[in-house]
């Protein structure tokens, strides 16, 4: 029951912050990507590392 209530809680935070801060919203998207490639990256560069 909790975990349903977090879960819509968090779609509808997410739907407002969507529609009334759009720039705000795209920015943190943004910036979310870049960390994911960013570690993507550390571990293509690490296992490269082990095999060369």
């Amino acid at each position: 029951m909790v975990k349903k209530i977090l879960v819509w809680g968090s779609v509808a935070f997410l739907i407002f912050f969507v529609a009334f801060r759009p720039d705000s919203a795209a920015n943190v998207v943004k910036s979310l990507g870049s960390t994911v490639m960013d570690v993507a990256q550390g571990f293509g560069d690490f296992f490269s590392s082990l095999v060369a």
